[in-house]
């Protein structure tokens, strides 16, 4: 078989570009997952310790439903960077820190809002559904006690039998 060279230089340059897209996709994934992660020196693992449990117990006011540690919204670096100043930098306790970032951001950082007129509707609307639930069974079970059962004639009776004998 003669390849003429022509498309010699048309495989070989198809082949090359699929080589070096690879390699950019491949070099922009490790790019992306390295830039998720944060670096910063502590005193003792007890102190990393409490960092990660502060970073995992706020929201990323970013991203739905994802707390700081897990989200690489650059606000979210930030928020990291804040919450190691404030502990390490700063010495401020674990409530400190809670309230600073509640005072900046509201409750909505908070994955564990506290019980207040503002937020009472989040803490008892799914005890009020659950209430509601259980009068709505009892109710039903209720009528379902004084119902009386249902007496079946011979004919079909008959029938019955007949259909499950078919099968």
């Amino acid at each position: 078989m003669i390849i003429s060279s022509r498309m010699f230089c048309a495989r070989s340059g198809a082949v090359f570009f699929a080589c070096m897209f690879s390699l950019l996709m491949l070099g922009s994934a490790m790019t992306h997952a390295e830039s998720q992660i944060d670096i910063y020196p502590f005193a003792d693992e007890a102190e990393e310790r409490r960092y990660k449990g502060l970073i995992e117990e706020f929201r990323c006011p970013k991203c739905l439903n994802t707390n700081l540690a897990g989200s690489d919204a650059p606000i979210a670096k930030d928020l990291r960077g804040t919450v190691y100043r404030l502990q390490v930098e700063e010495g401020y306790s674990d409530q400190q820190i809670r309230d600073y970032l509640r005072a900046r951001y509201g409750d909505f950082v908070l994955y564990d809002p506290p019980f207040s007129a503002q937020t009472w509707y989040i803490w008892l609307t799914p005890v009020g559904l659950g209430i509601l639930a259980l009068a709505l069974l009892a109710r039903l079970l209720g009528r379902a006690r004084k119902q009386k059962p249902v007496a079946l004639s011979d004919a079909d009776r008959g029938r019955i039998a007949a259909l499950l004998e078919e099968k």
